[in-house]
C-alpha cells in the first residue's frame, strides 16, 4: 500500500488556530490511506515572518502552527522559492496539497484537500 505525502500550506496550518480545528484528529478520521504530513521550509519561513511582523490573532495562529510543526513531528520538505509555486509543482508529484487559498486551488492538480465549514477536510477531485 502507497502512503500519500500531504503538505500543508500556511494558510491552512493558520486555520487551525482561526477554527479551533484539531487538523491532524481530521485527517486520521476522513482520510481511508495512509498518509504521511509535510510542509515547506519556505512555508515555516512565511510563518515565522506572520509571527515577528503580524500582531494579535495572526502572531497567535503563526505561533502556534510553528508549535504544531515540532510537536506533531511534521516532515519538512527543504525547498526554496514562492511556496504557492512549490506547491504546484508537488501536486502534479501526486501529493495531496492542503490549502484554503483560492488562487491556489485554481492552480493545484486534482485531488487536493481543503476545510470547509470550517470544521471539516474534505477531498476534492
Amino acid at each position: 500500500m502507497t502512503i500519500k505525502k500531504i503538505i500543508i500550506d500556511t494558510n491552512a496550518l493558520l486555520a487551525i488556530s482561526e477554527f479551533k480545528l484539531d487538523l491532524f484528529e481530521e485527517l486520521k478520521q476522513f482520510l481511508d490511506f495512509n498518509f504521511t504530513i509535510h510542509v515547506i521550509s519556505s512555508t515555516i519561513l512565511e510563518l515565522e515572518k506572520i509571527k515577528l511582523e503580524q500582531r494579535g490573532k495572526y502572531k497567535l495562529a503563526a505561533s502556534i502552527a510553528l508549535q504544531l510543526i515540532k510537536t506533531k513531528n511534521i516532515n519538512i520538505i527543504k525547498k526554496d522559492g514562492f511556496v504557492d509555486d512549490l506547491l504546484v509543482e508537488l501536486s502534479k508529484e501526486e501529493n495531496l496539497i492542503l490549502t484554503q487559498d483560492i488562487a491556489l486551488k485554481k492552480r493545484l492538480q486534482k485531488p487536493y484537500l481543503t476545510i470547509r465549514q470550517k470544521k471539516k477536510i474534505i477531498l476534492v477531485k
